[in-house]
C-alpha cells in the first residue's frame, strides 16, 4: 500500500480562508447537532434496564441498541457521499429531522420489538450527525488546527456523556413525570434540543459548495444493507436458533453474498463508489479502518455490558448507575483533549493510538476481574483509564484518515472511518451481549445449586427477610424448577428478595460479564498490535506560522537568471582545477596559475 504525502498539502492549500470568528459561528451550529446524538447515546445506556424489564425483555435489550447501530452505520458512508456531491448542510438538517422524528417515535413504544423499530428510525438521522460534522471541520480547518478546534467538540461530547447517564437515570428513576412514563423521557428529551439545533444550523452554517455531477452508489447501499443486517441477526439470536440451525446458516449465506457483491459494485463503480476501494490502498487509511473496527467492538461491547453490571450486580439505581459511569466519561474528556492540545503544538499523532489501545486492552483484562463482592471504587478506576483510552483513539484515527487523503474526498473519508468503528460497535454489541445472556443463562442456574447446601442460603430458605411476597414467590419457582431458569426477562426481583437468596444470581451474572471482558481483551489487543503499523503524515505548518508566498514571474525569472549565471561559474571553477592523483589535494603552483592567466 502506497502512502500519499502530496495529498494532504493540496487539501490544505484549497481551504476557504474564515477568521477565527467565523469557524467559531460554524462550529456553533454543528456542536449542536452533535450534542444531540452524543445524549442519546449515553442517556439511553443508563436507563435501558429499567425500560426493559417495563417492557418485558431484558434478554432481547440488545436489539434496542444493534437496530439504531444497524441503520446508522449502513447510512453513514451514504451521507458522506452525497454531502460531497449536494453540499454538508442540507443533509446535515435532514439528519437531524430524522433524529428528531425518531425520537418521537420510540416515546410511543409498547413493546421491546417496537422501541428496536424506532431506535432504527433514530439511527438513520445519528448517522449523519457525527460523520457530517467531522467532515465539515475537515472542509474549513488546515490538518494541524483541526486537533484545537475539535476540542470544543470533545467538550460537547464530554458534557453530554457526563449529562446522559444522570439524566437518563433521572427519567428512568421516576413513575412518572406530566402523566407520561418516566423513562420514555428518555426519549421525549431529545425534541426540543433537536428543534434548537435545526434553529441555530439553519441561522449559522454557510459553506459554499460546488456539486459534482456524479452517480449514486444506491446497489452498493443495498448490497451493504443486505450484507450487514442478516449477519447482526444471526450474532443477536443464534444462540436461541442453535449456530448451526437452518436461520443462522440463512443469515450466514446471505450475508456472505451480500458482502462479495458490495465489493464487486464497489469495484466496479470505481471513483462513484459509495465507499472508493481506492481509499483503501492508502495505509493510513487502511491501518486506521482496522484499529476502528476493533476498538468500536471493545467500546461498545464494554459500554453495553458496563450499566448493566452496575444496576444488577451492584444494585444501583438508573440514576446512580450514570454517576457511577462519570469516571468513564470523565476519562473520554480528558483523553481526547490531551491529544488534542498536544497534537496541535507538536504535529504528531501517530503515538496517541498506540497508547489508548493499550490502555484499553489493560482496562478490559482488569475489568475481567471484576466480580459480585468487588468494590464499585476499584471498577471505578479502570473506568477512567478506559475512557482515557477512547479518548487517545477517537481523534487521532480521524485526523490520520483527514488528512491523508485530498480535500475533495474529505466526506467519504472521514464517513468511513466512523462507519468502520461503527460496523466493529455494532458487531460488538450484538456478540458481546449475546455471549453475556447465553453464558448467564448457564452460569446462573450453576450458581444456585451450588449455594443450594450451604447454611446461608439454607437459613434464608427458611427465614427469608425483605418482601415476603417477592420471597415468597421466588422460593416456590425455586422449588419448583428444582433449580433456577428465570430473571432474565425482568431482573428487578433481584433487589426485592433476600440478599443471601440473590447472591448467586449475581455472581452467575458477574461471572457471565467476565466472559465478556476476557473475550474483548483480545480483540483489544489486535487493535494494540496493528496500531504499531500506522504511518505518520505531517500535518503541516504549526497554527499561526505563515507560509512562504508563491514567488512572482519576475522573480522567478530573477532566480533562472542566476541559476545560469551561477552555472557558468561553476563551469569555470571546473576548467579551473588542477588534476592531482587520487586521494591528493593542494593548492596549484604560481607556475600553474601564471599557465591559467
Amino acid at each position: 500500500m502506497a502512502e500519499s504525502t502530496a495529498q494532504p498539502r493540496l487539501a490544505q492549500d484549497d481551504l476557504p480562508d474564515l477568521t477565527h470568528k467565523q469557524i467559531i459561528t460554524i462550529l456553533t451550529g454543528l456542536m449542536m447537532g452533535m450534542f444531540l446524538a452524543a445524549l442519546d447515546q449515553t442517556i439511553v445506556a443508563s436507563s435501558i434496564r429499567t425500560i426493559a424489564d417495563d417492557l418485558g425483555g431484558l434478554s432481547a435489550q440488545a436489539w434496542v441498541t444493534t437496530a439504531y447501530l444497524i441503520t446508522s452505520t449502513i447510512v453513514t458512508p451514504l451521507y458522506g457521499k452525497l454531502s460531497d456531491i449536494y453540499g454538508r448542510k442540507p443533509f446535515f438538517l435532514l439528519a437531524i429531522s430524522i433524529f428528531t422524528i425518531g425520537s418521537m417515535l420510540c416515546t410511543f413504544s409498547t413493546s421491546i420489538g417496537m422501541l428496536a423499530g424506532f431506535r432504527a428510525v433514530q439511527g438513520l438521522g445519528a448517522g449523519g450527525l457525527f460523520a457530517l460534522a467531522l467532515a465539515i471541520i475537515g472542509d474549513i480547518v488546515p490538518p494541524r488546527e483541526r486537533a484545537k478546534y475539535q476540542g470544543y467538540f470533545l467538550a460537547v461530547f464530554g458534557t453530554s456523556s457526563v449529562l446522559g447517564p444522570v439524566i437518563g437515570g433521572f427519567f428512568a428513576g421516576q413513575a412518572t413525570i406530566l402523566g407520561i412514563a418516566g423513562w420514555r423521557w428518555v426519549f421525549l428529551v431529545n425534541v426540543p434540543i433537536a428543534i434548537a439545533a435545526l434553529f441555530v444550523v439553519t441561522r449559522t452554517l454557510h459553506l459554499k459548495h460546488t456539486r459534482r455531477n456524479h452517480r449514486i452508489d444506491y446497489w452498493g447501499a443495498v448490497a451493504l444493507t443486505v450484507s450487514l443486517v442478516p449477519l447482526l441477526i444471526v450474532a443477536e439470536q443464534g444462540r436461541e436458533w442453535g449456530w448451526g440451525s437452518f436461520g443462522s446458516l440463512l443469515c450466514f449465506g446471505i450475508g456472505l453474498l451480500g458482502v462479495v457483491a458490495f465489493f464487486l459494485i464497489e469495484r466496479a463503480m470505481g471513483e462513484e463508489a459509495l465507499i472508493p476501494l481506492r481509499l483503501f490502498q492508502i495505509r493510513t487509511v487502511a491501518v486506521a479502518s482496522i484499529v476502528s473496527v476493533f476498538v468500536g467492538v471493545g467500546m461498545f461491547g464494554g459500554l453495553a455490558a458496563l450499566p448493566l453490571y452496575l444496576q444488577i450486580v451492584k444494585g444501583a439505581s438508573p440514576t446512580e448507575a450514570g454517576l457511577f459511569l462519570l469516571p468513564l466519561t470523565l476519562g473520554i474528556m480528558f483523553g481526547s483533549i490531551l491529544s488534542g492540545q498536544l497534537i496541535s503544538r507538536t504535529g504528531t499523532y501517530r503515538h496517541w493510538p498506540i497508547i489508548g489501545t493499550f490502555l484499553l486492552t489493560a482496562s478490559m483484562w482488569g475489568f475481567h476481574y471484576v466480580g459480585a463482592d468487588t468494590p464499585t471504587w476499584k471498577t471505578m478506576v479502570l473506568m477512567v483509564f478506559f475512557g482515557m483510552g477512547l479518548g487517545f483513539n477517537f481523534q487521532p484515527l480521524t485526523l490520520a484518515v483527514q488528512n491523508a487523503v485530498s480535500r475533495r474526498d474529505i466526506g467519504v473519508a472521514t464517513s468511513s472511518a466512523t462507519f468502520t468503528r461503527q460496523i466493529g460497535g455494532t458487531l460488538g454489541t450484538a456478540v458481546f451481549l449475546s455471549i453475556l445472556f447465553s453464558q448467564a443463562t448457564e452460569n446462573i442456574p450453576t450458581a444456585y445449586q451450588n449455594a443450594l447446601n450451604t447454611p446461608a442460603f439454607q437459613a434464608a430458605l427458611k427465614n427469608p427477610q425483605g418482601d415476603p411476597a417477592s420471597n415468597s414467590q421466588f422460593i416456590k419457582g425455586l422449588e419448583s424448577g428444582g433449580g433456577f431458569s428465570g430473571g432474565l426477562s425482568d431482573s428487578s426481583f433481584v433487589q426485592r428478595i433476600d440478599p443471601r437468596l440473590a447472591h448467586p444470581y449475581l455472581e452467575g451474572f458477574a461471572s457471565a460479564m467476565q466472559s465478556v471482558f476476557f473475550t474483548a481483551t483480545f480483540i483489544l489487543l489486535a487493535a494494540f498490535i496493528v496500531s504499531w503499523f500506522l504511518p505518520h503524515v505531517d500535518l503541516g505548518p504549526k497554527p499561526g506560522a505563515k507560509r512562504a508566498p508563491a514567488p512572482s514571474e519576475d522573480e522567478v525569472q530573477t532566480d533562472a537568471t542566476s541559476e545560469v549565471m551561477a552555472a557558468a561559474t561553476v563551469k569555470t571553477d571546473a576548467n579551473a582545477e588542477v588534476k592531482l592523483a587520487p586521494g591528493r589535494h593542494r593548492a596549484p603552483t604560481k607556475r600553474q596559475l601564471a599557465r591559467q592567466r
